[in-house]
């Protein structure tokens, strides 16, 4: 896979709902080949969440956006509790094709924003992953979607100065700069793959990636200049 090497400098308002949309098409199939039992079954890297609880959450989110109802304290943890509960009685069916209308639906909403809301579509993304772990499907944070995801990734950082980071990836031809540049920190350094970096970003575990050895002996990844701790953007 490759990307141009100035993919992190400017927005694509566009690529928030392209990530959806090839995320759609992956992940709304799977869910409906599942049996219902798989979608209680519990969600690592959300404690007290079911996959139902985290799919009824991405669901209400995107139709938040989609309808544009960001009250006080929108998506905190009681609003997001709450949402969760408003959909307690539905089907787990209902929550899907509510899921597939936001991924739908949400893109172009996103795109007219100032890019404040391009977050909610790399979280929508990391959940989409966060569910393959639960249901032990491969490749959790990878898929189509993956160099899309680490683009916007490097723009979301770069808009919220978060600490400068420069990753050599795997996965990508060009080197991938995340955070900003205000010089008051030297940039961190990353070697590895697009799936472990965003797992460090999303606060999610890495299964023994972290600093571990791999089949071959080799160090997962590696980091230096920074804690993995600081690097996750969802964090409180």
């Amino acid at each position: 896979m490759t990307t141009p090497a100035d993919l992190h400098d400017v927005r694509d308002p566009e690529r928030p709902g392209w990530l959806l949309t090839l995320e759609r098409d992956e992940l709304v199939p799977l869910l409906r080949s599942r049996p219902d039992a798989d979608f209680a079954l519990p969600v690592v890297a959300c404690p007290g969440w079911t996959v139902r609880d985290t799919l009824a959450h991405c669901s209400s989110a995107l139709i938040r956006v989609v309808e544009k109802r960001f009250e006080k304290g929108v998506f905190s943890p009681e609003c997001n509790d709450r949402d969760i509960a408003e959909r307690a009685d539905w089907s787990t069916a209902r929550v899907v094709d509510e899921l597939e209308r936001g991924m739908t639906e949400a893109g172009p909403v996103i795109a007219r924003s100032d890019g404040r809301l391009d977050a909610v579509a790399l979280g929508e993304w990391v959940h989409a992953g966060d569910v393959r772990v639960a249901f032990g499907e491969p490749g959790a944070y990878a898929g189509r979607g993956l160099p899309e995801a680490l683009a916007l990734l490097g723009t979301i950082t770069r808009a919220r100065g978060h600490l400068p980071l420069h990753a050599d990836l795997d996965d990508l031809d060009e080197p991938l700069k995340l955070g900003g540049a205000s010089g008051e920190r030297p940039p961190g350094r990353f070697i590895g793959d697009g799936p472990t970096l965003l797992r460090l970003y999303a606060g999610r575990p890495l299964d023994g990636a972290a600093g571990a050895a791999g089949a071959a002996g080799a160090p997962a990844y590696e980091l230096a200049g920074v804690e993995a701790a600081e690097l996750n953007i969802f964090g409180d």
